[in-house]
């Protein structure tokens, strides 16, 4: 059983941007500018926004942090992403989620640019994606195939579950696996709430992706031998052993899956570094692409 470690992989991928980032000052050239908006003051939100900020330091990109109340209309809040859109200077837009609920998530990723949308929310992407063409892709996912790639993890002619349907991980990791790529070339099967046979289809499986927000679902008699499992979700959970009072914990009930498994992911220390990682690909996608 080897750990895919996330936090490895991902100082690898922000090490070799650095690099680039220092040859495009070298140059002469622009180096890249994220632009993170933040609505509220959710506890979750503020922890993923202020890791975002810090790598954009670590590689030494440009970033700006709009923080906005809670209580900001709908079209003040379009109208901050259209300024943003029209800035020369930044590259890449992201509008941290979950926004306020008087506000449309769907409203407010149309209307960031698709050529600075490196989330990869908008449709248009998402339609590239799809397409198997160049565009960014949404940053969990990506960060799964960078962490694959790494690993130099042959995914060709194997069963892939994905176990969620959401269209920030399930549906894009579902679309990416099945490309004609590597890693890629899977025979997909995207489970949810309503899959019957769930247990059946994840013992058949040869990698699961575990992405639906309930802590520790998948057990050990899910999974067949030699599995590669990835876990995308992470969960505070009451821990009285704990100094802080709570544990993390993923969607794998990982010491019982663990032993089974060829590869697994941790959590923490798995996936989350890599989603990170994956953002800061695509940003300096969007300055290169752009100048």
């Amino acid at each position: 059983m080897q750990i895919l470690d996330g936090q490895l992989v991902s100082k690898a991928t922000k090490d070799e941007l650095k690099i680039k980032v220092a040859q495009l000052v070298t140059e002469g050239k622009k180096i890249p500018h994220l632009a993170a908006v933040l609505v509220g003051s959710n506890g979750a939100s503020e922890t993923y926004v202020a890791a975002k900020v810090k790598a954009c330091q670590e590689i030494g990109y440009k970033s700006t942090l709009i923080r906005l109340e809670d209580e900001i209309s709908e079209n003040k809040l379009l109208s901050v992403i259209e300024e943003l859109n029209e800035d020369p200077d930044i590259d890449g837009i992201l509008v941290q989620l979950p926004l306020p609920k008087h506000i449309s998530d769907e409203k407010v990723i149309n209307t960031i640019l698709p050529s600075k949308d490196v989330d990869g929310f908008h449709p248009v992407n998402v339609g590239r994606m799809v397409q198997g063409l160049d565009t960014f892709i949404p940053a969990t996912p990506y960060g799964i195939i960078l962490m694959m790639q790494h690993y130099k993890i042959n995914t060709k002619g194997m069963h892939a579950v994905v176990i969620g349907r959401s269209n920030i991980v399930g549906r894009p990791m579902s679309i990416l696996l099945s490309q004609s790529a590597d890693p890629g070339n899977c025979t997909v099967t995207i489970t949810h709430s309503h899959t019957k046979n769930l247990a059946e289809l994840c013992r058949s499986a040869d990698i699961i992706i575990a992405a639906l927000g309930i802590p520790e679902f998948v057990k050990a008699d899910m999974v067949k031998e030699g599995a590669i499992v990835i876990d995308v979700g992470i969960t505070r959970v009451a821990d009285a052993s704990k100094k802080s009072g709570f544990a993390l914990k993923g969607d794998v009930e990982f010491a019982t899956v663990a032993p089974k498994c060829s590869y697994i992911t941790p959590v923490p220390g798995g996936v989350g570094p890599m989603t990170i990682a994956a953002l800061m690909k695509n940003t300096f996608k969007a300055c290169v692409d752009k100048n």
